[in-house]
């Protein structure tokens, strides 16, 4: 099967700056839906025989010059050779309609990417790793549940979309009769989509910004929406997904069988993070002694997107864990 020709930009327009110690260029590749999947590779420079890879997503309704791009290109200075991709739908990558979010083809996307990594003759199939970050954290764990190739799987200030779709924030709406009218909710909008022929969006990180807005809504914002992590490309940033996207979300439980992984992972999440308990919650479900939870001390949500100023993002041990269980 050959790939879709994708509108790639080839100027850097990332929110982070390039490195000199890594070659960077665009690649494609296709998962097993027959949508083709726009990514950056990142290789260290002088690298020599076949390395140790990294696929690289999130987080949910951000794109590849974000976030997903700077822990690819930080861990491609570090010696793994590194993709950052943008999910079916969105970012660059094809697939119609558009800013369309699904718990199963979102995990397919990570693993399609094992295919591509697999293939390249510079990589050890033996050794590929994948990193999800907010929303694509649970996704990895999913990936990692059904891919057998995964060896090592991170997931960074995660969100389980499913449950946050199916129960609200903080299961504050963990009840069939709130799941019955978001149900009539989205299916309302279902009809009013296929009479104009055009899908409602739900409106990306809101701006400007209230006053008593919660604080986690002002942690998004001020990346989302200002100099710090704003991309054109970005669903937070602009227009949002679909909303009748959450449907699939609200009924198919994506951590079912976390359990049952027997390769390694990683948890890391923020001490003060608001979604610090969908990383505890997945973790308390791991067994086996290749799992480990670090909460980051003092860090919000948003901290490990970037950052956050303070060098958040424990980089050293997320290299160490990759090396340990890579090898």
């Amino acid at each position: 099967m050959k790939d879709e020709m994708l509108t790639l930009t080839q100027e850097w327009d990332k929110t982070f700056q390039k490195s000199d110690k890594t070659e960077h260029r665009k690649v494609t590749f296709h998962n097993r839906y027959g949508i083709t999947l726009a990514a950056d590779m990142y290789i260290p420079k002088n690298a020599s025989g076949k390395l140790a890879a990294i696929a690289v997503c999130g987080p949910f309704g951000a794109v590849k010059e974000q976030c997903s791009g700077l822990y690819a290109q930080t861990l491609a200075e570090r010696g793994f050779l590194t993709i950052a991709f943008d999910p079916s739908f969105t970012g660059e990558s094809g697939g119609q309609p558009r800013y369309v979010a699904s718990p199963d083809i979102n995990t397919e996307d990570f693993c399609a990417a094992v295919d591509f990594l697999s293939l390249q003759d510079n990589v050890d199939p033996e050794r590929i790793g994948i990193l999800g970050i907010c929303g694509w954290g649970g996704m990895a764990i999913n990936a990692a549940a059904i891919d057998t190739r995964i060896k090592a799987t991170v997931s960074s200030t995660m969100y389980d979309m499913t449950r946050v779709n199916a129960k609200g924030y903080f299961d504050e709406a963990d009840s069939a009769d709130a799941r019955f009218a978001m149900k009539q909710a989205l299916n309302q909008q279902r009809i009013k989509d296929y009479a104009s022929g055009e899908y409602e969006l739900g409106g990306g990180v809101v701006d400007p910004l209230p006053e008593d807005a919660p604080f986690f809504v002002k942690d998004y914002h001020s990346y989302y929406k200002t100099d710090r992590g704003y991309h054109p490309r970005s669903l937070n940033s602009n227009g949002g997904w679909n909303k009748t996207s959450s449907l699939s979300f609200i009924n198919m439980p994506i951590l079912a069988y976390s359990d049952e992984i027997r390769s390694a992972v990683l948890v890391v999440c923020g001490e003060k993070a608001h979604s610090r308990y969908f990383s505890e919650g997945a973790f308390k479900k791991l067994t086996g002694d290749n799992k480990e939870l670090l909460v980051v001390e003092g860090a919000v949500h948003t901290d490990l997107y970037d950052g956050g100023g303070k060098d958040a993002i424990p980089f050293d041990k997320i290299e160490s864990f990759y090396t340990q269980y890579l090898r």
